[in-house]
């Protein structure tokens, strides 16, 4: 990374929006506070922490899709990059019964992955099946220090993904739309608060009760609201257009309406997000 000028970065930093603008839907709010908080930190020469995002709303809203976005435009070869870092709660640290040993690994594995790139990405996926007390283990690395042990970790960029909080995001969308106003009216400040206070309290969160929180160590809670029918559409024309097909707007139509909506009354958002487009599209070009 020692190679990589701070021009460099900013040019990936203008890329970042590109994708974001037309990769992105019905995300207002995540789209603008991403964008000024990665453009400000790759910016920023001397930053006094490392840049921390906690990302949280339902399955398939974005939450991967822009952790990988972020990756690639920041290195080379995205999330297969040497630079970037994903831990699955699941898959690598499955075993309460374990937690000191995760702790100890943890520390070791960002100490490592730090002193050979100060510009490291660490992804963090499925927060809310974290063991709670284990990611503070890595609040020392979070913190306003010039050096830990001789080194550095305020150049890194950590981002945590997480289910917990959803609904809480859900019900201030709903409350919007019932109100007959526009969801791209809805402002951070309509849900920050209500969305890190609620990840503190959770005991499934993988935050509950967290220093990280407690000392105001997360830069960014960013609700990802849940999506529409119409952006639902706009995933499957890209899709579409990612596999070289032409746009059809009657499949575009069927497979949305395959999907399943809630309130089970109103059907206003999605299920599952986007998540499963993919794979229902398949059924139409499997010939």
């Amino acid at each position: 990374m020692g190679q990589t000028s701070v021009g460099d970065l900013r040019s990936r930093a203008a890329a970042l929006q590109k994708d974001l603008d037309n990769k992105l839907f019905g995300q207002h709010l995540a789209k603008k506070i991403i964008l000024n908080a990665v453009f400000g930190f790759i910016n920023n020469p001397k930053p006094k922490k490392p840049l921390t995002l906690s990302l949280h709303g339902w399955t398939g809203t974005g939450k991967n899709f822009v952790s990988k976005i972020i990756a690639e435009n920041i290195y080379e070869g995205g999330l297969n990059s040497d630079y970037v870092h994903l831990f699955v709660a699941t898959l690598h640290f499955p075993h309460a019964s374990n937690i000191t040993l995760y702790k100890d690994q943890l520390q070791l594995w960002i100490r490592g992955n730090v002193s050979a790139c100060a510009r490291s990405i660490f992804i963090f996926d499925e927060m809310d099946k974290m063991h709670a007390g284990l990611i503070d283990a890595i609040k020392p690395f979070l913190d306003y220090y010039d050096l830990v042990d001789g080194v550095s970790y305020q150049k890194a960029i950590f981002i945590f993904l997480s289910n917990a909080g959803a609904e809480r995001i859900t019900d201030v969308a709903l409350d919007f739309w019932r109100s007959g106003k526009q969801r791209e009216d809805i402002k951070l400040k309509d849900i920050e608060h209500a969305l890190s206070v609620s990840v503190f309290n959770n005991k499934n969160s993988g935050f509950w009760h967290s220093s990280l929180i407690d000392r105001n160590l997360i830069d960014y809670f960013v609700p990802f609201l849940p999506l529409e029918y119409k952006h639902l559409k706009m995933c499957i024309r890209v899709e579409m257009q990612s596999r070289g097909y032409e746009t059809n707007e009657d499949i575009v139509s069927r497979v949305a309406e395959e999907m399943t909506f809630f309130p089970k009354e109103e059907r206003v958002f999605s299920d599952k997000g986007c998540k499963t487009v993919f794979t229902k599209l398949d059924y139409y070009y499997d010939d």
